[in-house]
């Protein structure tokens, strides 16, 4: 049944990331990696089809950041055919990102973002780094948003087309690269 095994799936990842915030910053990324390789490879709600292998750039702890969250002026957007909400902005020392909250089922914080490397060594289209509805949460530290992009990973719709995914709007699309988290594969 695949409604239960979304949840299955949704429940591995909220475990994942819950031990995450507890972990020291690189052990929690190899864990993450070891994860997700499982997943990808064994369960059956697998965004890859026919997996063979993630890459990743190497853990650089220097893109690891505290960011301010600031309220900006709320306005509604729709991304790719789901309703989303701007309430803030993270500030981090390359830049400022959007939050956005998913207005649909339940809602939950997305943070979708694009940079330099996008369409050559990472997704065209962008990665994502909280996704808080489907798990992916790597909480607060000193009152100050973790952005660990060690752990950007591609959206659902990369790796097939079955998939929906909201996209990186064009707010989020950084000019510098961040080759950090999730990469392509290389051939």
């Amino acid at each position: 049944m695949n409604e239960l095994d979304l949840l299955d799936w949704k429940r591995h990842i909220f475990e994942l990331y819950a031990g995450i915030r507890t972990s020291e910053p690189h052990a929690g990324w190899e864990r993450w990696k070891a994860v997700r390789a499982e997943l990808f490879r064994d369960h059956p709600q697998s965004p890859s089809p026919g997996y063979t292998s993630l890459e990743y750039f190497d853990y650089d702890p220097a893109l690891r950041f505290l960011a301010e969250v600031e309220p900006v002026e709320e306005r509604q957007l729709e991304i790719d055919g789901f309703p989303f909400r701007c309430f803030a902005v993270a500030r981090f020392p390359l830049g400022e990102l959007e939050l956005y909250w998913l207005e649909g089922y339940g809602g939950g914080v997305f943070l979708p973002f694009a940079d330099a490397t996008r369409g050559s060594e990472t997704y065209g289209a962008g990665r994502y780094l909280l996704d808080t509805v489907k798990g992916s949460d790597l909480g607060n530290e000193d009152g100050r948003l973790v952005l660990d992009f060690n752990f950007a990973y591609n959206p659902s719709c990369s790796y097939d087309d079955a998939w929906a995914c909201p996209l990186t709007p064009p707010a989020n699309r950084l000019a510098v690269p961040i080759r950090a988290g999730e990469r392509l594969l290389l051939p």
